[in-house]
């Protein structure tokens, strides 16, 4: 790290003070990234004057070999590149060696999935709820949401799917349902026989409402468009989940929708199956949730295999 880059570098904080009103906590944030920029040039003989997009590579590089995060990496080469458009349009250098190297990909998050456990808690809370039911206003709602748990949780429908579903469907006749999902596309999903119920119920309790709009859609209301709302779903989903004990942010209509994936491909199902029910237009979207299974098991592994963390197996003792 020359006297020379360390003048630079303080040079361009002060500019992002100045001119850009940049905080105390992003001054310090860009120091700390770009010192460490400093010192990787100067063990490989290179400075800000002569750096190129290789060196300027080899340093994220450094981030990814120290185990840090892609978004980590994406925030040490972002300062790295404020840094050398800096340079670059103060006549410090012709060109910007940063400009050609590419972003870190961000790992694809793993979706949150409920244990079948924690889905049973879930649904007998909802049944018991809808059985307690003598069809006052608040004993509908209970009706209407242990129909929406069942339902999503037999088909893994997407909640705009599920809101949106027509009266028709109601009838679910030979136990399934004709979906239309993304573009219009149509797809056949089996009905449990407790989906059935809890929709029929429901559907019962709502017979006598004289709302033309109650006749078109399963889950009728008042709202905009004339059905249930994803987001007052979602919030009747949390409160269900916290008298079930559970965590309400572990649970989401999507949530359940991830677990019914989940649970079929644990159960053995086939992944082309699954992809058809779930209306996945490319089989990598459902591949995702091999990659769950992926890590259960190798948790798995690491807490019962014999030769896990460095234990020594006694299986091939005489």
């Amino acid at each position: 790290m020359t006297s020379k880059d360390i003048f630079t570098l303080e040079s361009f904080l002060e500019m992002l003070a100045a001119e850009r009103g940049a905080s105390t906590n992003t001054i310090s944030a860009y120091r700390n990234d770009l010192e460490q920029y400093l010192e990787f040039l100067g063990g490989t003989g290179r400075s800000l004057g002569s750096a190129e997009s290789a060196d300027v590579r080899a340093f994220i590089d450094s981030f990814k070999s120290r185990g840090m995060s892609a978004a980590t990496q994406a925030r040490a080469l972002s300062a790295v590149r404020q840094l050398h458009k800096f340079l670059f349009s103060e006549g410090i250098r012709k060109n910007d060696p940063s400009s050609l190297v590419d972003a870190p990909r961000k790992g694809r998050p793993l979706p949150k999935i409920l244990s079948v456990d924690e889905v049973d808690r879930l649904l007998e809370l909802a049944e018991e709820k809808a059985k307690a039911s003598n069809n006052s206003a608040a004993d509908v709602k209970a009706l209407r949401l242990h129909a929406l748990v069942e339902t999503l949780y037999a088909t893994g429908m997407r909640v705009s799917e599920l809101v949106g579903l027509p009266a028709t469907a109601a009838r679910a006749e030979g136990g399934f349902l004709m979906i239309r999902g993304k573009g219009g596309k149509e797809r056949m999903v089996p009905l449990t026989d407790r989906a059935i119920n809890a929709i029929q119920c429901y559907r019962s309790a709502v017979a006598t409402d004289a709302n033309p709009i109650a006749r078109r859609y399963l889950f009728p209301s008042r709202s905009a468009n004339g059905h249930l709302t994803r987001q007052v779903f979602a919030r009747e989903m949390k409160s269900l989940a916290i008298a079930a004990g559970l965590n309400p942010a572990k649970i989401s209509p999507h949530v359940l929708r991830h677990a019914f994936a989940s649970h079929l491909l644990e159960n053995g199902a086939d992944l082309r199956g699954v992809q058809q029910l779930l209306g996945h237009s490319d089989i990598s979207s459902t591949q995702i949730y091999t990659h769950v299974l992926s890590e259960r098991l190798r948790k798995v592994v690491e807490q019962a295999h014999p030769l896990a963390g460095g234990q020594t197996s006694n299986l091939n003792a005489k």
